[in-house]
């Protein structure tokens, strides 16, 4: 049996998700999902960002939608906000060491998209897929 046959037959064993009382793909499903929560973990990947400096780099999002997506991925510690008692206000966001382990998984995740995109596979431009809905 393939390595990623026995992986996918492990994760559909009762056991298993009894074990962790949810099953290990459903958690990750979980926990990344949210239309802007990829993309905020692959721009942290390269450097500690300001909210502002998350913003420029997703136009589509609103101020609430990027702030909801930025507190999930903190409650579910994929990252960390450091707040500096200065005047005005700064706040940087970047990776914990849990969510540095995401990174190799978001390359794969990029080296995939632009495979597709070669292969005239996407059916919408990069705009449509971009904006908020």
């Amino acid at each position: 049996m393939l390595e990623k046959d026995k992986r996918h037959e492990e994760c559909h064993m009762k056991e298993k998700c009894i074990k962790y009382d949810i099953c290990p793909m459903v958690l990750v499903q979980k926990i990344v999902s949210g239309k802007w929560k990829i993309l905020i973990l692959w721009y942290l990947s390269y450097n500690t960002l300001r909210f502002n400096e998350i913003k420029k780099r997703l136009p589509y999002v609103t101020q609430k939608m990027l702030t909801q997506q930025l507190r999930s991925l903190e409650e579910d510690n994929l990252i960390l906000r450091q707040v500096y008692p200065v005047v005005p206000p700064k706040v940087e966001y970047s990776l914990t060491e849990v969510g540095k382990k995401i990174i190799p998984i978001l390359e794969m995740m990029h080296g995939f998209g632009a495979d597709y995109l070669e292969q005239g596979q996407a059916k919408q431009n990069n705009t449509e897929l971009l904006q908020e809905t």
